[in-house]
């Protein structure tokens, strides 16, 4: 069937610089679900355009999840195997993500575009540029980071819906669009209400270069470590102070430099400092531990237990205490028993024009979580580059050959009966 590419650039366009716009930032420090009510912004949005799209079974809950499904097409195809896509409404604080002004950059020229004085892409840094030359590129205006992660996503499955919604007549199974919050701080799956879902199999709409399936992910933990000092008038400290901000500062400086992500590529994982706070008296260091092996990442669990005794060996009277939580784990060995979900997404991809990349994943997505609660769940392009960052950038043919992708999966899935 020939799918219109200028109808789904207008679409795209439209919901992705609509949905840019809507603050919606995490918070790692809060306690509510989800960490900020903003979020709660663009998943009303959402659940408003899609019942707007025809989509009857909209469930929006208070913690932000919404969950919606579209019948099979026909009678004949309500057998099929159910089939979910999912993308994540939050955007990193790591960046600022408020008053986003997106920028179109039409028949782009393969030069340097230059969004602010200091935030200049330059086609010799990011080379992936030079294969868009003369077409759209979308960008922030320098200010603040774009949102493509994982905003590119949502409008790529919303494209999907409304390319549905005008085409009754494409044979699908039944498809469940599922939006969560609180992706980018390691939360998204805590509160996901998974006696909602029928999908057997699922796709984050959550990647970077187009034609990419990612079937493996790094598995993740976060270590909060505390300094307890003991304070004394600097004037009379000798042999008596223990600096909490000074075990701090020596327990980062202990933290191997080879093993950061600064170092590291591949299948190589890392120690990343995330945040640190404190005063004579107490202070703290949040760590991401990173690795794609478990007995790696409990051998850096072990190495900061080792660097805390050195420190309070070296720092008479203070204490140390480290606190390593799991976040996720590699989806690899779940999704290896699984081989369809990754066969029916090289298939959609391929049926796109573009040569389907199989990659693993430096990081992490809800569809590790979700893999892990018995929904195999693989990642798929958006096209979104450089995230977290005022860097970041899409161009709009990959965001067209994700939706299509998406098109793709769900009439394969829907011949899975």
């Amino acid at each position: 069937m020939e799918r219109d590419r200028t109808w789904f650039e207008n679409e795209l366009l439209a919901r992705f610089t609509r949905y840019v716009k809507v603050f919606t930032t995490s918070d790692r420090h809060s306690q509510e679900v989800p960490s900020t009510s903003r979020q709660l912004d663009l998943a009303r949005m959402l659940a408003e355009e899609l019942a707007g799209l025809g989509v009857d079974d909209v469930d929006l809950d208070g913690k932000g999840y919404l969950v919606a499904r579209l019948p099979a097409s026909s009678q004949a195809l309500e057998q099929a195997t159910p089939v979910g896509f999912m993308s994540h409404v939050d955007t990193s604080p790591d960046s600022n993500g408020e008053n986003v002004r997106p920028q179109l950059h039409r028949s782009y020229d393969g030069g340097r575009l230059r969004l602010a004085e200091d935030v200049v892409l330059d086609p010799d840094d990011y080379p992936g540029l030079r294969d868009y030359r003369g077409e759209t590129i979308i960008t922030s205006d320098g200010s603040t980071l774009l949102g493509a992660d994982d905003k590119a996503g949502i409008a790529e499955i919303m494209t999907a819906v409304a390319w549905l919604s005008d085409h009754p007549e494409f044979p699908h199974g039944p498809v469940e669009i599922i939006f969560t919050p609180d992706e980018e701080i390691g939360r998204g799956m805590d509160h996901f209400p998974k006696e909602k879902l029928q999908a057997r199999y699922c796709y984050t709409i959550d990647g970077g270069d187009e034609g990419t399936v990612e079937a493996e992910c790094f598995s993740a933990y976060l270590a909060h470590v505390e300094f307890t000092g003991r304070v004394i008038h600097p004037g009379r400290a000798r042999g008596k102070l223990a600096n909490a901000v000074a075990m701090a500062g020596q327990f980062l400086a202990l933290l191997p430099r080879s093993e950061t992500p600064e170092a590291t590529d591949g299948r190589y994982g890392f120690y990343c400092p995330l945040e640190s706070s404190g005063d004579m008296g107490s202070a703290y260091v949040d760590l991401l531990i990173r690795d794609f092996e478990m007995e790696e990442v409990e051998r850096r669990i072990e190495s900061l237990h080792a660097i805390a005794r050195a420190v309070e060996a070296g720092f008479p009277g203070g204490s140390v205490r480290v606190e390593a939580t799991e976040q996720y784990r590699n989806m690899r060995d779940i999704l290896q028993d699984h081989p369809r979900t990754v066969a029916h997404a090289k298939e959609a991809i391929a049926e796109t024009g573009m040569d389907p990349k199989l990659e693993i994943i430096r990081g992490g997505t809800d569809g590790s979580r979700l893999t892990q609660m018995g929904v195999p769940t693989p990642n798929i392009f958006t096209g979104a580059q450089n995230m977290h960052g005022r860097h970041e950038w899409v161009a709009l043919p990959a965001m067209v050959r994700s939706s299509k992708t998406i098109l793709n999966l769900i009439r394969l899935w829907g011949e899975d009966v």
